[in-house]
């Protein structure tokens, strides 16, 4: 249950809608296979899988958690190509003639559908939190691009939704470098890992570092030289450790050992269900917290109007 990554997004109105109301809505778009010519497709799926009896949303405390189950089919490229290729030298050496662009295009949309029912599915499922008091949503996942896939079903479950990536008055790269660079500049509770990622300005490339001593005289030398750190691993007094990106994406989350043995001694008489929401909600109540420490180290939030879209929907 424990979420490995977040991106976080800031919802610009209240969503008036009810956990009733949304789980109603949401067995519209429930997860469904994919059919012979589909080479994607995302619904809702049960974020206890059968252990929960299909239910598609858990709320607790203001707290809402549903998932996604995304699936693709894996048609590579080169498989494509050579069975273009193929029946490109079939046609070239019946007909002796040579095939035309306009016929390989046709060749190659034909090959595709045809071999589409035959590639393998891969499925992930996205978990979503929802934070319905702060007006904030969080998606488990490394992936920005899958975070507004998720984020378009939702919006197309409600009709509407107003949500922008959350942002900080002060650019995270900005501050991960002040502090990567400054000791005094970093607040109390924070304490530095040992991975990070160093662009310069220019095209110079990046410079990573992983199990490194990150108050170095090197790493020091690499930040007078100009470069930047654009992602930083970072602890909060032991509560939450990960690692912070220039886009405010947090990735490869842990939370701290105290957190967990909370959950660990919970009584749930081995309930399968009932363990979720345990972990959920303390994990909940540990993001709320720690985000908005985070975002108050960065000068606080930054105010957002999203952009119209189509059909009244916001993104």
């Amino acid at each position: 249950m424990w979420f490995k990554h977040l991106h976080l997004y800031r919802l610009h109105a209240a969503v008036a809608v009810t956990a009733e109301q949304l789980a109603e809505q949401m067995a519209c778009y429930t997860a469904k296979p994919l059919g012979n010519a589909d080479a994607r497709r995302i619904g809702w799926a049960a974020p206890a899988g059968r252990l929960g009896g299909g239910q598609l949303l858990h709320e607790i405390q203001g707290h809402r958690l549903i998932s996604a189950l995304r699936q693709e089919r894996l048609l590579p490229a080169s498989v494509i190509k050579e069975e273009v290729e193929e029946r490109v030298a079939e046609i070239e050496a019946t007909e002796g003639r040579k095939v035309t662009r306009k016929e390989k295009t046709a060749l190659k949309e034909q090959a595709t559908e045809e071999l589409m029912p035959r590639a393998f599915v891969r499925s992930q499922k996205i978990d979503l939190w929802w934070d319905t008091e702060r007006n904030m949503i969080g998606v488990n996942t490394s992936s920005r691009a899958r975070a507004e896939d998720v984020l378009d079903l939702l919006r197309e479950t409600l009709g509407s939704l107003k949500a922008t990536p959350l942002t900080s008055q002060t650019l995270p790269i900005r501050a991960m470098t002040t502090w990567l660079g400054d000791t005094a500049s970093r607040p109390a509770d924070l304490r530095l890992g040992d991975n990070v990622v160093l662009k310069a300005k220019g095209d110079d490339g990046v410079v990573r570092g992983r199990q490194v001593d990150l108050d170095s005289d090197e790493m020091q030398q690499l930040l007078e030289s100009g470069r930047q750190a654009s992602q930083l691993a970072l602890s909060i007094e032991g509560q939450l450790s990960f690692i912070l990106h220039d886009d405010l994406a947090l990735k490869s989350l842990r939370f701290g050992d105290a957190l967990i043995e909370e959950a660990d001694h919970a009584d749930d008489g081995d309930d399968a269900l009932a363990r979720l929401e345990t972990d959920f909600i303390l994990m909940a109540g540990s993001l709320r917290q720690n985000v908005e420490r985070l975002l108050e180290w960065l000068g606080g939030e930054t105010e957002r109007q999203p952009a119209a879209d189509k059909g009244g929907a916001q993104s």
